[in-house]
């Protein structure tokens, strides 16, 4: 195997299918990237026991073939090859990489003890790749990190006809987010309803933002993603997250209306006294907003400009983190609280019509 490449266009196909090899794994080979040089073009692959990413990129092949490498110390040498073409051959047991006066070589691994990578699951429509990259980063911010409760690290994905729905939830929190995609022949075989790995489904929303239409492939056990020369997918979590329909459903309540920019700022800017679980009170009124954190002597507050119908005056308190995590993952000039009252569910939104909606749990306002 002999071929040329732009060392950049390089680079970036290593890291695009690098992001799927394991930090630690018993088994070598699941730590290496697979290199196919044929005669129109250069793919990159890697995988491992949850997910696999493909890669292809132009290419000049000077003599076809297969290699497989550790992936991440080829990462790390396409970081630092020389700007300009970077030619990449098999001498004997090794792959030797160079580009400029700069030349490395890295032993192969053995091709024969690398597992088949999974098939793309059936095609099931189109989903634009930018729409798709900005909702799942409104929602997987609301995902657990907890592994003891593996579907609770999940985004759901829910296809209805024409309408995708994300959600995710932590059981503190709760973002759901709406979005249309194109079904393919057949609209009623394309309804599903899974739960996906959040990092997983971000490292893939990533990779698709920019890359125009990308076809959506689910089956029973996996959900994979193809966008031009770009094709990964993900295994499925067991479970199902609870619904969100009844959370959401608040009956009547109060409406608080705020710029968000200056909310999120001022969020930022007073948890600096908040110390460990410590709230961010924010205290709605016919004056406007009152924000406060912080107990005896350490205390920090701001005054917003807002809007308060449905009671005379309403205080609530929420954790910092989630609030500042709610309001960055909202993309409108405004935010709205629909709120119950003090220590009960509080829903944000970003208008009327909002597809983005963010469920917090308020704490017990600061006395």
């Amino acid at each position: 195997m002999e071929f040329r490449i732009d060392s950049a266009v390089l680079t970036d196909a290593v890291a695009w299918a690098a992001r799927v090899l394991p930090a630690r794994s018993p088994m070598p080979v699941l730590g290496g990237l697979l290199l196919e040089a044929a005669e129109d073009g250069l793919s990159v692959s890697g995988l491992d026991h949850e997910a696999s990413a493909r890669i292809e990129v132009e290419a000049e092949t000077l003599a076809g073939g297969r290699a497989l490498v550790l992936g991440r110390r080829l990462l790390d040498i396409c970081k630092v090859l020389p700007r300009g073409r970077a030619e990449l051959a098999v001498e004997g047991a090794r792959l030797s990489v160079s580009s400029g006066d700069a030349r490395f070589g890295l032993s192969l691994l053995p091709l024969d003890d690398r597992p088949a990578p999974p098939p793309l699951p059936e095609v099931l429509g189109l989903v634009d790749g930018d729409a798709f990259a900005a909702a799942v980063g409104q929602v997987a911010v609301a995902a657990g990190r907890d592994d003891s409760l593996p579907v609770l690290t999940g985004v759901r994905l829910s296809l209805d006809g024409p309408v995708m729905t994300l959600a995710a939830t932590d059981r503190y929190r709760y973002a759901v987010r709406t979005l249309e995609w194109k079904p393919g022949a057949g609209a009623e075989a394309a309804d599903a309803d899974v739960v996906v790995p959040a990092r997983r489904l971000t490292e893939i929303a990533r990779s698709l933002a920019g890359a125009g239409p990308a076809r959506i492939a689910l089956d029973s056990g996996s959900l994979g993603f193809e966008s031009g020369g770009m094709r990964t997918t993900t295994r499925l979590l067991d479970g199902r997250l609870p619904r969100h329909d009844k959370l959401f459903a608040l009956g009547e309540h109060a409406l608080a209306v705020t710029e968000r920019a200056p909310l999120a700022e001022a969020v930022k800017r007073v948890a600096v006294v908040a110390e460990g679980d410590s709230p961010v009170q924010l205290a709605f009124s016919s004056e406007g907003l009152h924000l406060r954190a912080g107990y005896e002597d350490d205390v920090a507050s701001q005054r917003l400009p807002a809007s308060l119908t449905g009671a005379d005056s309403l205080t609530v308190a929420f954790n910092p983190g989630y609030l500042l995590d709610a309001l960055t993952a909202l993309d409108s000039p405004e935010v709205r609280f629909h709120l119950l009252g003090p220590g009960q569910r509080a829903l944000l939104t970003g208008g009327p019509d909002s597809v983005h909606r963010h469920l917090l749990m308020s704490v017990k306002p600061l006395v």
